[in-house]
């Protein structure tokens, strides 16, 4: 048996603008089945007055998939990221036969389940006990199987008290996460899932990443769709950028991820802050420029590992403030809060500025680990937080950096995980036992 779970080859698909897509139910192509014999009849004596079909081709049309070609071996977690509209959806209706390419092949090798939208493939007239029953059926589940899963899939969605009434009346929540459960609980070969940890709490989305986890490590093919980039580093093996439609990069799931998040902005050395980069201004303070400094004051974006981290700061006070404290906070491109550094921490006094021009410039001893960095700015009145209270100013993702893997006398690393390798002593000896 071939090891080749999903193979596409020149996918491509395109609509025409302000057309809507009919995707078909279960009950209506059995419909149409009981109907077709008496519509055969008919149409042989009524000439057809339509014209024949002619794809869609112009200024009206949009490829949402353009030439999509790649493989997914049995047993592969694959996580597809991209930005919204960039067709990531579109392939996975594909890869369920919701809709059909225009366009190319996709050939699927085992049974798949798929979560695409909140309560996808239920009927909203039947009952969660029902649909789990019908959900099942349609994956080619026996009675016996679905019997002994019933359970855990009712315990995971945490829908006991409402398991026989109809899901009409469900929640968008309790949706998504019978939906999800019945996916992840039914034992697919192939689990297709499209962003389903963009809605539910915190709890939920935590309960879902360690099934997903589970169930990758049961053997089985996983298509994760998702925005929720530490998701997908975290438990994907390979990973699909697609960008208008293409395949922009495939890889590692770290190195694919860190090139599309620095794709978000130009590289900018100089770190001009301009208008649209400030959130909510009061006005009385703006930032004007951030910089990270090389050791003879050149700005970089890039530096070595072990390297202090040295950043100059310009803004402008424009109407008189008091008690301000400058805030610099440092994130992994992926999301990860690395550390929030505030004027005031190494003993300095808060603020009080008349109208003027302010430069201020900082080094810390922050040993982080080789990835892509972005540096977030806050003037809040003290005592202000980080991401909370008032702010005069506030810029997020200012500046982006890289941390490079080599040490500046060229050694590389150890590779380990974390964020940080702090500087560390060990003392190890051998303990002699004196003799009685």
């Amino acid at each position: 048996m071939s090891d080749i779970a999903i193979h596409c080859e020149g996918l491509s698909k395109q609509y025409r603008i302000g057309q809507r897509e009919v995707y078909r139910t279960l009950r209506d192509t059995l419909t149409d089945a009981m109907h077709a014999p008496l519509r055969r009849i008919r149409s042989a004596f009524q000439p057809s007055s339509l014209p024949a079909f002619q794809p869609p081709n112009g200024d009206d049309t949009i490829w949402a998939l353009k030439d999509v070609s790649f493989e997914i071996k049995r047993g592969q977690v694959v996580g597809i990221i991209g930005r919204n509209g960039s067709g990531k959806s579109t392939l996975l209706k594909i890869l369920s036969r919701i809709t059909e390419p225009t366009e190319g092949v996709a050939e699927i090798h085992g049974r798949v389940a798929s979560l695409l939208e909140v309560g996808t493939g239920f009927h909203p007239e039947l009952t969660g006990r029902e649909n789990i029953y019908l959900n099942g059926a349609i994956l080619g589940m026996k009675r016996v199987e679905l019997d002994r899963k019933f359970d855990e899939i009712v315990a995971f969605a945490e829908v006991e008290k409402f398991i026989d009434t109809p899901v009409k009346h469900y929640s968008s929540g309790m949706h998504v996460r019978l939906a999800f459960a019945v996916a992840a609980h039914l034992e697919p070969e192939i689990l297709l899932v499209d962003e389903v940890l963009a809605v539910g709490d915190a709890a939920f989305q935590k309960k879902c990443l360690g099934k997903m986890g589970n169930v990758a490590k049961e053997g089985r093919t996983v298509l994760f769709v998702s925005h929720n980039m530490r998701a997908v580093t975290d438990l994907c093996q390979r990973c699909l950028w697609i960008n208008e439609g293409r395949v922009t990069q495939e890889g590692p799931p770290r190195q694919v991820v860190l090139a599309y998040l620095s794709s978000g902005q130009p590289e900018r050395v100089d770190g001009v802050i301009t208008a649209d980069m400030h959130i909510n201004p009061t006005g009385d303070v703006s930032f004007r420029r951030v910089a990270l400094l090389d050791k003879r004051g050149k700005p970089i974006t890039t530096f070595f590992f072990g390297e202090p981290l040295r950043i100059f700061i310009e803004f402008e006070v424009c109407r008189p403030v008091e008690g301000m404290r400058l805030i610099v906070a440092i994130e992994k491109l992926d999301g990860t809060l690395v550390s929030v550094l505030h004027h005031t921490d190494n003993v300095q006094e808060p603020i009080d500025a008349q109208p003027g021009q302010f430069v201020a410039s900082m080094e810390a001893q922050l040993p982080l680990m080789p990835a892509g960095y972005t540096v977030h700015l806050a003037a809040k009145p003290a005592p202000g937080f980080w991401g909370s209270g008032k702010s005069w100013d506030w810029v997020q993702r200012a500046l982006d950096f890289y941390v490079e893997e080599f040490s500046s006398d060229g050694f590389s690393i150890l590779p380990s995980g974390g964020i940080v390798r702090p500087t560390v002593t060990w003392d190890i000896r051998r303990r002699e036992f004196s003799q009685t």
